[in-house]
């Protein structure tokens, strides 16, 4: 107890029935934050606890306004909590940042958390590089700390995840959930390897419909399908750019050559 109290600042005392929790964090293609922020955002969810971010990150600088020295700022690292009247509650941990340094403590205070809290399930995000053209429906690659885990998101029709890495915080945590024997699992949503630096609301749009029916919780997606639905465009039109780039680059189109030619070519 002592623990929790250094390194978290708990600002709500729920009665929670065997929550679940989802953690995320920026990463590859912003799936993780995207889905976090939309589910909170929708469920309206409450705050719950901040962790104590001077033990985790170190600021890289200060601001100063009109000559005056602003305190150090550092990225918020916060826990919401939603009451399920149908079944589970849930907790949603949301970090703005991955700490440079200190990513298996950081995963340790979350694990605390959620053992405080008396968590059932951890639950991450992440993205699944792949071939996959955007034009396609991404699937959902899902990992867990152990087989009866994978057992369950098999049931729910996702891909085995097999042999692969989970990069940074979104899969750290989960190897800590595992250290402790808690149990855990991530869920990745497949990205097209040419698009990896663009945000990508089409996978998160995948893990989160994902997430909602293991969790069995309802939530309106529709706003997240309006933005899969832009950014396929987006990234239609830049394949298009690309590929007239190309055509250009490798091609004299008839219309630039001159009449000279034109005329030697006639006789």
């Amino acid at each position: 107890m002592s623990k929790i109290k250094d390194v978290i600042k708990i600002r709500a005392r729920p009665n929670l029935n065997e929550p679940n929790m989802i953690a995320a964090w920026p990463g590859i293609s912003n799936v993780a934050m995207i889905v976090a922020t939309y589910i909170a955002r929708k469920l309206e969810v409450k705050e719950l606890a901040d962790v104590r971010a001077p033990y985790f990150f170190d600021p890289i600088g200060i601001m100063v306004r009109n000559s005056i020295v602003e305190e150090p700022q550092f990225p918020q690292s916060r826990f919401y909590y939603w009451k399920n009247h149908a079944g589970n509650d849930l907790i949603l941990f949301m970090g703005e940042a991955q700490p440079n340094t200190k990513s298996y403590d950081l995963a340790n205070c979350i694990v605390d958390a959620a053992e405080h809290f008396k968590v059932r399930r951890i639950y991450t995000c992440a993205a699944a590089i792949t071939r996959i053209h955007h034009t396609e429906d991404p699937k959902v690659w899902g990992v867990g700390t152990n087989p009866d885990v994978v057992k369950e998101l098999a049931r729910h029709s996702h891909v085995n995840g097999g042999n692969l890495q989970i990069a940074g915080m979104n899969g750290i945590l989960l190897g800590v959930a595992k250290e402790r024997h808690m149990e855990g699992a991530c869920l990745l949503g497949e990205v097209p390897n040419y698009a990896t630096r663009l945000h990508n609301p089409i996978a998160a749009l995948s893990v989160g419909t994902a997430l909602s029916k293991i969790l069995n919780i309802k939530i309106d997606f529709r706003e997240l399908m309006l933005s899969a639905m832009e950014v396929r465009e987006h990234m239609k039109q830049i394949a298009a750019e690309a590929m007239g780039e190309y055509i250009d680059y490798f091609t004299e189109p008839i219309w630039e050559r001159n009449e000279d030619d034109s005329e030697d070519s006639d006789e």
